[in-house]
């Protein structure tokens, strides 16, 4: 399951045997992973295993995620993107695609504008912070970015730095908003009985999505074909996606450790020079998004929480959760959220394309 490093060995863990490290990889995954998910971060199952790896990887560790359980992973998370688009989104989206396309434009033009501004200072090597502040789904970017010459794990950094803001943003201001005694969301369980006909053609469109990104060499092909499949499917009440948390799970992990155990103590250091700039950034596209929200309840009408959640810049699973759990309108909330991811994923490529050659 390993794969050979031109890294030198170095650390606690350097003279470790392979099968040693990963047994410590997975024990500190579980072991984060459950502390993240009972301090409600989000992400935890992602989290959990990309802090783990990061430790093992700057303690020395040699051990590499297999290829092919990566890729694997990056089309089941393509298929649980497209479950996000259901019949009752489009059609909210269609009733209001004016409104939801110009507080959309305007998100991902500041983020773009933010993007640019931190490349052209060079906080960040490449495009990479072109797709750190891109406010789409963390892991699509993070796994996006890395096949257009960005640094993955500093993507990784900026996004989930940005998801864990925003998300304790969110709470905070839909706890003050609905009081304590909001409701929240079941948890369906590990162990809930799964509807074997829709996992197995969930993970046909998974395997031949990934199939031919793979043979057509599209770009983070994994990750889009299958969402693309998955999304007519689903929005045509064709198939409904069918993935339950084990699977989740394990695809998380795979995940989190590609990006983890690629760390290194000068990555690290790296980012934590970027910090302040990062923050600052962040609080930017935070704020800017409040902005939007205020925009929307004096100019359409909506509520403010509502509004709110709807403009939340990233960490749409999360903000999904919130918005269950608060007196909103669920529906307004995910057809904004899903449209910006849909419109990140368009223009993000050709938009890191144009600023990298901008750069050069």
């Amino acid at each position: 399951m390993t794969q050979p490093s031109d890294r030198k060995a170095s650390g606690p863990f350097a003279r470790l045997s392979p099968r040693v490290q990963w047994g410590l990889l997975i024990a500190g995954s579980i072991v984060f992973a459950t502390l993240f998910a009972m301090g409600g971060l989000p992400a935890a199952l992602l989290l959990g295993p990309m802090v783990a790896g990061i430790i093992v990887a700057c303690s020395g560790g040699q051990v590499r995620a297999p290829r092919l359980p990566v890729f694997a992973a990056q089309t089941i998370v393509g298929c649980l993107l497209a479950r996000s688009i259901t019949s009752e989104i489009v059609l909210t989206f269609v009733n209001g695609w004016p409104l939801f396309l110009s507080v959309v434009l305007a998100i991902v033009g500041l983020s773009a504008a933010l993007g640019w501004a931190l490349t052209r200072l060079k906080v960040l090597p490449g495009t990479t912070a072109v797709w750190g502040t891109a406010p789409g789904g963390a892991s699509a970017m993070m796994l996006m970015s890395g096949a257009f010459g960005a640094d993955a794990r500093l993507v990784a950094f900026m996004q989930y730095l940005r998801v864990v803001m925003v998300a304790a943003i969110a709470t905070i201001v839909a706890r003050l908003w609905v009081g304590p005694s909001g409701a929240t969301v079941a948890d369906a369980g590990w162990f809930a009985a799964v509807h074997w006909p829709g996992l197995i053609a969930t993970l046909a469109i998974a395997g031949v999505g990934g199939v031919i990104g793979h043979l057509l060499r599209i770009p983070a092909g994994g990750l889009l074909v299958p969402m693309l499949i998955g999304a007519v499917f689903e929005g045509t009440g064709l198939l409904h996606i069918t993935l339950p948390p084990w699977l989740l799970a394990i695809s998380y992990a795979f995940l989190g450790w590609s990006v983890g155990l690629g760390f290194t103590r000068e990555i690290l250091v790296h980012a934590s020079r970027a910090l302040p700039q990062v923050l600052l950034a962040t609080f930017v596209i935070i704020g800017f998004c409040g902005l939007l929200a205020w925009i929307l309840v004096h100019a359409a009408g909506i509520d403010p929480l509502t509004a709110y959640l709807a403009t939340s810049p990233g960490g749409m699973d999360s903000v999904a959760i919130i918005a269950a759990s608060s007196n909103v309108d669920l529906s307004f909330v995910m057809a904004l959220q899903t449209v910006r991811l849909a419109i990140v994923l368009i223009v993000g490529p050709p938009l890191a394309r144009f600023i990298s050659q901008r750069m050069t």
